[in-house]
């Protein structure tokens, strides 16, 4: 990092990783307060997070190959602009007074293409960043920074929704590009320099982060697990049915439940960046799953404001458990020249689980009911962590953090 001060390089990434994610967050609370106001239908939630969820699995794995070939910082800058003009569109739809959600689920389509960017790359970054020894701890460090992005956006998100939709479009707009110009300064180590011939060549190079993600049953096992276990018992989409028709507290109550999750994990990061879990990480990760659907399915079934906090609180730690162990098998087990592509592999599972799931639960709402659907995400959940303990066995058995190579 010639030329610059070591010293900056945190801060920046830190910084901006906090600004882009309040960010995201907010705009997802107002768009979920947007649709379901505009449309009184939890597959109308749904949809919005189908929309996204296309472009994601797309264009993620080829925005993982652009990283390893050129440098996860340009791309995360690309995302970024696009994220910004995003906000924009959405702050002239619900200034302009439109009712038709047509162009919005347009829009979203768009931002989801600017995730498939932003999120590997950010990934990616983060190791050419630190050290390898320090990984863990940096992880948990940066995932506690996340976690303040999700308490603080969400709330933050929900306030501004209260005031109209368009503030929050408005601010999440000046967020991206703050984010934009703080990445943007940030001096990165490239990975090793590739020269590729043709595009069998480049989608041989795509391809090769799934080959690895097979070819290594713990990393499989690992981006397996959150996919299935959250795709199942997420139940983010459907909180603004619960803000407004079920607890009855509006886009407020709306914003500090979609932080409450945050809570539980940012306090759950911060132990685990002191006390990082370097023993018996398998059974502690199953077990975390277990936690996350039982809570779950508390939330489900309560009528009680404060209680239903409190079960999103747990949900989040438990995750957060998950999310910090997981994170650093896969990136301790990951070569530098195929961070990039096995970081979108990893986006495209979590993508899957949050948006795909958000079209699950929709369709389940829908069918079922919004109480009987979450409920029964949580016992598939548990169902999920007990199924994977039978099927990846070295999963189970890690016990020690893996070294890298």
């Amino acid at each position: 990092m010639q030329g610059r001060d070591r010293r900056l390089q945190w801060p920046l990434y830190i910084g901006a990783r906090f600004v882009s994610e309040a960010a995201a967050l907010a705009m997802s609370v107002a768009v979920g307060w947007t649709v379901y106001k505009a449309s009184d239908s939890p597959l109308a939630l749904g949809v919005a997070g189908l929309v996204q969820f296309v472009p994601i699995v797309t264009l993620s794995l080829p925005a993982g190959e652009l990283c390893d070939r050129l440098s996860p910082r340009p791309v995360i800058v690309a995302g970024l602009a696009l994220q910004a003009l995003c906000a924009l569109a959405l702050f002239g739809w619900t200034a302009w007074g439109a009712s038709i959600l047509w162009p919005l689920f347009g829009v979203l389509a768009l931002y989801g293409v600017a995730r498939a960017l932003v999120e590997p790359a950010e990934q990616a970054l983060l190791p050419l960043l630190v050290a390898p020894r320090d990984l863990p701890r940096a992880i948990a460090r940066g995932s506690t920074a996340w976690q303040l992005a999700v308490i603080s956006g969400p709330a933050l998100g929900g306030l501004a929704s209260a005031f109209g939709s368009a503030v929050a479009y408005a601010c999440c707009a000046l967020a991206f590009l703050a984010a934009l110009a703080a990445l943007a300064a940030l001096d990165v180590r490239r990975p090793p320099h590739v020269d590729v011939a043709g595009w069998r060549e480049r989608v041989s190079r795509i391809v090769d982060g799934v080959r690895f993600v097979k070819s290594e049953p713990i990393v499989l096992g690992a981006m397996s697990l959150d996919l299935f276990a959250v795709l199942l018992g997420g139940a983010t989409a459907l909180m603004p049915i619960y803000a407004r028709d079920i607890l009855k507290v509006g886009p407020l109550g709306l914003g500090l439940m979609r932080s409450a999750p945050a809570i539980g994990a940012c306090l759950c990061a911060y132990v685990q960046s002191r006390r990082p879990t370097m023993r018996r990480a398998g059974p502690t990760l199953f077990a975390a799953i277990a936690v996350f659907g039982i809570a779950t399915l508390v939330f489900a079934v309560s009528r009680s404001y404060v209680v239903s906090l409190v079960a999103l609180v747990v949900v989040g730690a438990s995750d957060m458990v998950s999310v910090n162990l997981r994170s650093a098998m896969i990136q301790l087990r990951t070569p530098d020249a195929l961070r990039g592509r096995v970081s979108a592999v990893n986006v495209l599972c979590i993508g899957a689980s949050s948006e795909l799931g958000a079209f699950e639960s929709g369709v389940a709402a829908t069918w079922l009911g919004t109480v009987p659907s979450v409920a029964a995400g949580g016992i598939g959940a548990l169902c999920i962590a007990a199924i994977w303990m039978a099927a990846f066995p070295a999963l189970r058995r890690v016990d020690r953090m893996p070294r890298a190579d």
